[in-house]
């Protein structure tokens, strides 16, 4: 028995990230950007994989629902039709969340469409204007002076053999006397930082500039980041520092290892790519990244290649890995001392055709089942050169948005 999905265009143009419809539950996915992208409604299917085949997994269960799906699109092109959002863990041993939402509410360059599960009428949205909501945090975490130790372990690793580069993460926690309202979350991120994708899925929120894959029907796109300063607020001074920033040896280096362990996933699947030879700064509200867009365009093959294949390629990146991907596991592994859980995994959304969007969890906190706490993550790329004391200062500014996002709860 085949289920009716059905896609139609939108005549008014919503505000993604207000969008509500009480009638499909508390659950809200979300991929946005600036205004475009996709959310999500109520849950009609979640399923968990883990393990090291669960790109291929994933593909597999996803592709077999679509096949269960009667289809009708009048809209058509990128995130149109069935969608599937995606949640990838880190580490293979910890669960991936895949989740198709009830209703999927889409816009792209001024065009907004709906889709939806099942033989009702098209469902009626609301607008929902999140009030404040005081939190009464109370915050507890990895000691510093211990993180740092684990740094000086990486760089003492790295003096003394083949490991290139290491990225450690470490995480803080917050607990508080009321439940945290995702959807504050969502809107403090959108207001704060718009050129990030917006992101939620199952309790993973966050803001994240950096793009892992997108693929449009052949055209492959990923934003590598790598290689951070923080901001002063000050912009004759943040000037500066973006320029000392762009002739940093040590950022530098660190960014080819990310930029080179992203091109050579993509060199073998694609017959033309784009590869930068200088990387661009990229301005956010509190930070500035080293960044280069890489694109490229799919081999014509007798399979055809789809965006589980290349993020299966691609992950982990030496951004959030290290440089040589094996070594700088087993690094992690042996030093870092946390889970992960789905921070630094793949996360965004894939149709019924294999195109979508995923970008890297960062800049992000996992939400407790009672909502009554919150795991925050930070990552920072470890070098032959790098000062723990230094690296610390870079991770608590990538807590940074996290943790204001929750004080403006």
């Amino acid at each position: 028995m085949h289920i009716s999905i059905t896609t139609e265009l939108l005549g008014e143009h919503p505000q993604l990230l207000e969008i509500n419809a009480p009638e499909y539950g508390q659950e809200f996915t979300s991929w946005v950007r600036g205004g475009d992208g996709l959310v999500g409604l109520g849950v009609f299917k979640k399923h968990v994989v883990t393990g090291s085949n669960r790109f291929a997994d994933a593909q597999r269960w996803w592709r077999n629902e679509i096949n269960s799906l009667e289809i009708h699109n009048n809209v058509h092109g990128t995130g149109t039709g069935p969608v599937l959002f995606t949640s990838f863990s880190f580490d293979p041993s910890e669960e991936s969340v895949l989740l198709i939402p009830e209703v999927v509410i889409g816009r792209r360059n001024g065009r907004a469409w709906i889709t939806w599960i099942g033989a009702k009428p098209q469902p009626g949205l609301h607008s929902l204007k999140p009030k404040p909501a005081p939190l009464n945090l109370n915050w507890s975490g990895s000691n510093g002076d211990v993180w740092q130790e684990r740094v000086a372990r990486a760089v003492s690793k790295i003096k003394e053999g083949e490991l290139e580069k290491v990225v450690l993460a470490r995480f803080a926690t917050a607990t508080c006397d009321h439940p945290i309202q995702t959807r504050n979350l969502i809107h403090e991120l959108a207001r704060e930082y718009p050129s990030t994708w917006i992101y939620s899925n199952s309790g993973l929120i966050g803001a994240t500039p950096e793009l892992l894959v997108r693929l449009s029907k052949s055209l492959v796109t990923s934003r590598i980041l790598a290689g951070t300063i923080r901001k002063t607020g000050d912009d004759e001074r943040d000037l500066a520092l973006a320029g000392s920033l762009a002739r940093s040896s040590k950022d530098l280096e660190e960014h080819e290892y990310a930029v080179r362990s992203v091109a050579d996933a993509l060199t073998p699947l694609c017959s033309s790519m784009n590869v930068p030879e200088s990387p661009f700064v990229l301005h956010l509200s509190n930070v500035m990244h080293l960044a280069t867009d890489v694109t490229g365009v799919l081999n014509d093959s007798a399979t055809p290649i789809d965006i589980f294949d290349l993020v299966s390629r691609l992950h982990p990146t030496a951004a959030v890995c290290g440089t040589p991907t094996n070594l700088a596991k087993q690094t992690i592994d042996e030093i870092e001392g946390i889970s992960r859980g789905r921070y630094a995994g793949p996360i965004g959304w894939i149709d019924a055709h294999g195109d979508g969007e995923l970008g890297i969890a960062l800049r992000c906190g996992q939400v407790s089942d009672d909502q009554k706490s919150i795991r925050i993550y930070a990552g920072c790329g470890i070098l032959a050169g790098s000062d723990p004391e230094r690296e610390y200062a870079e991770s608590q500014a990538k807590l940074l948005p996290m943790r204001t996002a929750l004080e403006n709860h």
